[in-house]
């Protein structure tokens, strides 16, 4: 609605002369008696709106003036009261400031010196509970205390926090050296990918660590997707091409031992490089709860799937191409460590005994 006063620019001299400030007074027949009076605001009207085109969509045009001053006006005519919600309306807004117009480059313009824009506040679960939320969509999430941005799609949300590093490229190409951590020696390009699935904004490859790319499946159950294996809290990382492990050592079938993952032993760090770690049961358990079985969790942006385990009895592969199991940073027990669980039925956090080999996700902060 676009109210105007004598003072407002284009408008003709006719209407300038007779917009007097006036207010509508409803009688038992509707809004039909309009009054004059010293000291309300602003006529709802212009003279002649062929002549005025950037004021059309006032709520009422009064086209009859039969009095200047005191004496009642007899005809009023609501020429767009019911259709306000359709007639055309300006096409750039500002609010605020000296200058009442817009920079031409923007369709909506905020001036203060003294206030701020207020964006919708929403927790983690009110916003993941949005339904298809737009690409582009703003709000400010509380319980990460961020400005975010959905940058994905509206059927693969993709929540980014404005001022977050995040990834710095959606690439990290690394050479790993076969010795005491990686098993072989390959050159591994990782698909980098920035997410708030932990319930803050990380950077996480988005295929095991030591893949040679992303699963092609939920069921993948191929070496190339699997990437390498660890036993909790042991550096040394195993390859399993379904028949061969390598090294092919003599495996430890029992581990117990009073430790969380240690920074020295990670190989997130030892592998990738400075900042990028194994995620706390928290943060992957967290993840965990965004999906509801092995599909759901192939078609998020860490394309989690079945990659299977080694035996903590011999360090046979197992279970690929049925189910994932994946290492959190945090001890259960002595003999037993957090997972992440995924099969076609369900997906949360398991428990893993520490001497099976299990494949390792990694984050940056």
């Amino acid at each position: 609605m676009v109210l105007l006063n004598k003072h407002s620019p284009g408008i003709s001299k006719k209407a300038r002369e007779i917009a007097l400030p006036a207010r509508v007074v409803r009688s038992q027949k509707g809004f039909t008696n309009l009054k004059y009076q010293v000291g309300c605001s602003p006529i709802f009207g212009i003279d002649n709106p062929e002549e005025n085109q950037q004021f059309r969509g006032v709520v009422f045009y009064i086209p009859h003036f039969y009095n200047e001053y005191n004496t009642m006006i007899n005809k009023v005519f609501f020429t767009v009261f019911f259709l306000g919600l359709s007639f055309p309306v300006l096409s750039q807004v500002k609010i605020g400031g000296s200058s009442p117009t817009p920079n031409a480059t923007a369709v909506l313009e905020l001036e203060s010196t003294s206030k701020g824009l207020l964006p919708p506040r929403l927790t983690l679960a009110e916003r993941d509970a949005i339904s298809a939320p737009a690409t582009g969509l703003i709000i400010f999430n509380t319980s990460t205390n961020c400005l975010q941005v959905q940058m994905g799609s509206s059927s693969s949300p993709n929540w980014k926090c404005m001022g977050s590093e995040g990834c710095s490229s959606s690439t990290l190409t690394v050479t790993h050296t076969a010795g005491a951590v990686a098993p072989v020696t390959k050159t591994v390009t990782y698909q980098l990918v920035t997410t708030d699935y932990s319930g803050a904004t990380k950077c996480w490859i988005a295929q095991n660590l030591g893949a040679d790319h992303p699963a092609t499946s939920s069921w993948d159950a191929t070496e190339a997707s699997a990437g390498w294996f660890w036993q909790f809290n042991l550096p040394q990382g195993y390859k399993h091409d379904g028949t061969t492990r390598t090294p092919n050592t003599t495996w430890i079938s029992y581990i117990s031992q009073n430790s969380d993952w240690t920074a020295a032993n990670d190989p997130c760090g030892l592998l990738l490089g400075t900042g990028w770690r194994m995620p706390t049961v928290s943060e992957l358990g967290t993840v965990g709860t965004k999906f509801t079985n092995l599909s759901t969790a192939y078609n998020g942006l860490l394309k989690l799937h079945a990659g299977g385990a080694l035996t903590n009895t011999n360090g046979s592969w197992i279970m690929a191409g049925f189910a994932g199991v994946i290492w959190m940073a945090s001890q259960q027990t002595l003999e037993y460590s957090s997972t992440l669980y995924i099969d076609n039925f369900a997906i949360g956090t398991g428990n893993g005994n520490k001497a099976g080999a299990l494949p390792v996700r990694c984050l940056k902060d």
